[in-house]
């Protein structure tokens, strides 16, 4: 397996359980909060792909997907650069996003994460991304890390609509 298709089969992965996550919930239940300083499966969604998004399209070089129509559709009160991180708790209350709006803007961001990592070779992966760390930031930490990040939020998403399911 190259290290595309290493990469690839991951996203791939985080996308099915973002699509097993969000089938067939109300924006009701996307929005669930185990307590006031939780987050939701709305709130998760919409970060992990925001990340994903960011983190992705400043690697590669490419402009975000976020700014092509979905930020308008959101209508969220945030500033067009906010991807969720450190947010407070009143803040996460106001991610409240139907599924299919959920779905189709992590399509989107998906298909252009796979685009890009389809054409990577092991060499790209050491790459400085990032020099505002010490040390820098290749492309393969920047990637992992996302990736990591992403699976972490499904996950949590993923229990969260378990916690819906035995109310």
């Amino acid at each position: 397996m190259s290290v595309a298709e290493l990469l690839v089969d991951g996203f791939g992965r985080v996308r099915g359980v973002v699509h097993d996550v969000l089938d067939g919930l109300s924006v009701e239940n996307l929005t669930f909060r185990a307590d006031q300083q939780a987050n939701s499966i709305d709130w998760l969604v919409w970060h992990l792909t925001r990340v994903q998004d960011e983190q992705v399209a400043a690697a590669a070089g490419l402009d975000q997907v976020w700014p092509e129509g979905w930020l308008q559709r959101a209508g969220l009160p945030f500033p067009p650069a906010e991807n969720g991180y450190g947010q407070d708790p009143r803040l996460v209350a106001e991610v409240r996003l139907p599924a299919e709006f959920l779905a189709g803007y992590h399509d989107a961001t998906y298909a252009q994460t796979i685009s890009f990592l389809s054409g990577l070779r092991e060499a790209d992966l050491s790459r400085i991304v990032d020099r505002a760390w010490d040390p820098p930031v290749t492309l393969s930490v920047r990637l992992v890390s996302t990736l990591s990040d992403d699976l972490q939020h499904a996950g949590q998403a993923a229990f969260i609509r378990g916690l819906i399911e035995r109310r």
